[in-house]
């Protein structure tokens, strides 16, 4: 059988292939430490939960329009107004299976083959792939430790390109946890305005952010950001609603209507019932985001404190979401059980493998020599992964 070009450029996610090792492991009876899955370990909340068996009862399980309910567009609207300052109307919004259609939607209606997406490294494992489906090229921009892995003026001018069409942008980061100031928003908000890009800011993991950072939509920096900016969003995160596969965008009237009329060739509406249920999660109650929050900033500061203790062992500090970036690469081109460890990929399966610990490996992001454990997990999980851990480098000679 002959596949197309497309397809045979994709590469299976690297988080999901370590997920399902881990998950084969467990199967076996094995005691698997699992830092790998980006979601969170809480249910999603009970006021969320009734509304959607409510929905169920009252018999809307029939399709519904393909970019998504009114109400549900008004809950969304209401949510931008109330959180970000950002005002929208309901023919700019669209509703769809999850943050990473609305992001395939836009790319699709965005890009004409050969048209290049600036991506900062490290990235989330699924910006490469979802422009390359929408024939586009990804652009991976080069960054530092000394500028916190974001973009810049400076690595993008060097990226840029008479083909240069659309940024990406992700604050806070998966899977660095840091997190654009307003000043560096308000910067590269000028840079799109000069070189006539389209931005498209990934905000799904806008509630977790720690410490005195807080949260900033570009959209929000000036008239040209917003008519130049599509914001996507999801409930998965923020609600812990990761299975109910429920995402959202809102920009140019324009844009989203060529994203309806691509979602409705391809998926249609997204599940009429957890439309129903989004409604009570933006417009209900919403202690249980402060709350969940707190939570995983214990757990961040229990794992960066295990870091601390371990010699030769740095980290990109999170300032948001709920991971954490290790640099292995003290330990890389050492021997372990007589074997060279060369890369992040084999430093992942040998501590999968031989001391039950799932985590993923740096360059799936594009970022060799780290990896990234998520602390969605309990704090007795972490501490007993970190044990592990350390088990396993005082091993490497």
């Amino acid at each position: 059988m002959i596949f197309s070009n497309k397809a045979k450029r994709l590469a299976p996610s690297i988080t999901l292939a370590i997920t399902a090792k881990a998950k084969e492991l467990k199967a076996q009876g094995k005691d698997i430490v699992g830092f790998g899955a980006g979601e969170p370990d809480f249910n999603t909340p009970q006021n969320i939960i009734d509304a959607c068996n409510r929905a169920l009862e009252e018999g809307k399980t029939k399709y519904v329009p393909a970019s998504g309910i009114n109400e549900l567009k008004d809950a969304v609207i209401e949510k931008f107004r109330r959180d970000n300052g950002l005002t929208y109307k309901r023919e700019q919004i669209i509703i769809s299976t999850g943050g990473k259609q609305c992001l395939a939607n836009a790319l699709t209606a965005l890009l004409n083959p050969m048209d290049e997406v600036l991506i900062a490294k490290p990235y989330w494992v699924s910006y490469p792939d979802l422009v390359h489906l929408a024939d586009g090229v990804p652009v991976i921009v080069e960054t530092s430790e000394e500028t916190d892995y974001k973009f810049t003026r400076e690595n993008l001018t060097k990226a840029l390109t008479e083909k240069s069409k659309v940024i990406i942008i992700n604050s806070p980061n998966n899977p660095t946890g840091t997190i654009y100031s307003k000043e560096e928003l308000l910067d590269l908000s000028e840079f799109c305005k000069e070189h006539d890009l389209f931005i498209i800011s990934d905000e799904i993991y806008e509630p977790l952010i720690y410490g005195g950072d807080s949260h900033v939509s570009i959209a929000t920096l000036s008239e040209d950001a917003y008519e130049r900016t599509l914001v996507v969003n999801a409930l998965s995160k923020a609600y812990a609603m990761t299975g109910w596969r429920l995402g959202y965008a809102a920009g140019p009237k324009d844009l989203i209507k060529m994203m309806s009329n691509i979602q409705s060739h391809t998926t249609s509406n997204s599940t009429s019932f957890v439309q129903y249920a989004a409604v009570e999660a933006l417009n209900g109650d919403q202690s249980f985001i402060p709350e969940m929050n707190e939570e995983f900033k214990r757990r961040r500061d229990y794992m960066v404190s295990r870091a601390d203790k371990i010699e030769g062992l740095r980290y990109i500090y999170p300032k948001g979401a709920f991971y954490l970036m290790l640099d292995i690469r003290s330990y890389l081109g050492k021997t372990y059980r007589g074997e060279i460890l060369e890369d992040s990929l084999q430093f992942a399966d040998k501590l999968l493998t031989d001391y039950l610990v799932a985590l993923v490996p740096g360059s799936g992001f594009g970022l060799e020599g780290f990896v990234r454990l998520s602390y969605a997990i309990n704090t007795d999980a972490i501490g007993k992964g970190f044990d592990r851990i350390e088990a396993f480098l005082s091993e490497i000679q």
